[in-house]
């Protein structure tokens, strides 16, 4: 009886401790996880959340990026930015990059991905060469396509040879903006195909075949099996590509910089003129913080937005 009721006791006291020790193992692992993490967010604040504050700031002021001293003049710079026609014309022009680059980069990587999804060494090849834009610098890709674009050069030389004039490819204000958008989309696709080919190769076989015992084409399997199942990866391709977009510097600043007429300056190329050129640090600040929060509400807006199309299939 004795021994009965001991082990009773046992069982109840560790029935008891459980909990507490799976609370105190629970605290340990937060507290393992803040430590570990520690470092990279030590370098998320430095480098992120420090820079973005101060940018606010700044924002703030007449600081001209120079002096130790500046004087808070108000929403001042805010109110500028959208009234001052430059900028308005550049953040429409990164608008038109966005919204078109943004297509077309999507598009057509998904064809070349969905085209060359087979495991042929071929494919191997083609992925290389469409996936190798992406990795050179922007910078050396602008002043590729500037010299090919040239009025002499490559292109033109080339429409010569089939009676051709030559084209104003980086001197008319339209074949200008349309080299930009189009030289960007060359150069950005190649990622986008490279995650449309994780994608599909991440939809297993059997949904094929079961399409294909249907009677299915290959377009209405593309379409019914292919499309839903990586809806995920398009949503982060529109996100990215879109965000990435609305940062066009680099390649404006080699192909065209900026001209002719600064028909072809961005965004971001307007806050660096504004900012260093011009010597007007807040109001480029002020610029800089609009862009950020005018690229986290599309980027938000988007990924919201394929979430409720993902629901709406998923559900009918």
């Amino acid at each position: 009886m004795a021994d009965t009721v001991a082990r009773l006791a046992g069982t109840a006291r560790a029935r008891t401790s459980a909990p507490a020790r799976r609370r105190r193992t629970s605290w340990q692992d937060r507290l393992a996880g803040v430590i570990m993490s520690g470092p990279a967010l030590l370098v998320f604040i430095a480098m992120f959340i420090v820079p973005m504050l101060l940018a606010v700031v700044l924002s703030f002021t007449d600081w001209n990026g120079y002096s130790l001293r500046f004087d808070f003049i108000g929403f001042e710079n805010y109110t500028d930015a959208f009234k001052n026609p430059r900028t308005v014309d550049a953040a429409i022009f990164t608008a038109i990059i966005a919204v078109v680059g943004t297509l077309l980069c999507n598009g057509i990587g998904l064809a070349v991905a969905a085209l060359i999804a087979g495991n042929s060494r071929g494919n191997t090849v083609l992925r290389t060469v469409f996936f190798y834009p992406y990795i050179i610098s922007a910078l050396i890709i602008g002043f590729l396509w500037s010299a090919m674009l040239a009025p002499q050069g490559a292109v033109n030389s080339l429409l010569a040879q089939f009676g051709v004039a030559p084209l104003p490819f980086l001197t008319d204000m339209t074949f200008a903006k349309a080299s930009v958008i189009l030289t960007i989309v060359w150069s950005h696709f190649g990622f986008n195909m490279i995650l449309y080919l994780a994608g599909i190769k991440s939809v297993p076989t059997e949904y094929y075949e079961a399409a294909t015992v249907d009677g299915a084409s290959r377009w209405q399997q593309f379409r019914n099996v292919t499309l839903p199942l990586i809806a995920p990866v398009l949503t982060v391709n529109l996100v990215l590509t879109l965000v990435g977009l609305l940062k066009a510097y680099d390649i404006v600043l080699a192909l065209t910089d900026g001209g002719p007429a600064a028909s072809t300056q961005t965004i971001v190329y307007q806050i660096l003129k504004d900012s260093f050129a011009q010597a007007r640090l807040g109001f480029g600040a002020a610029q800089s913080v609009v862009l950020l929060i005018v690229t986290a509400a599309l980027g938000l807006a988007v990924t919201f937005a394929r979430r409720g199309a993902d629901r709406k299939a998923s559900e009918s």
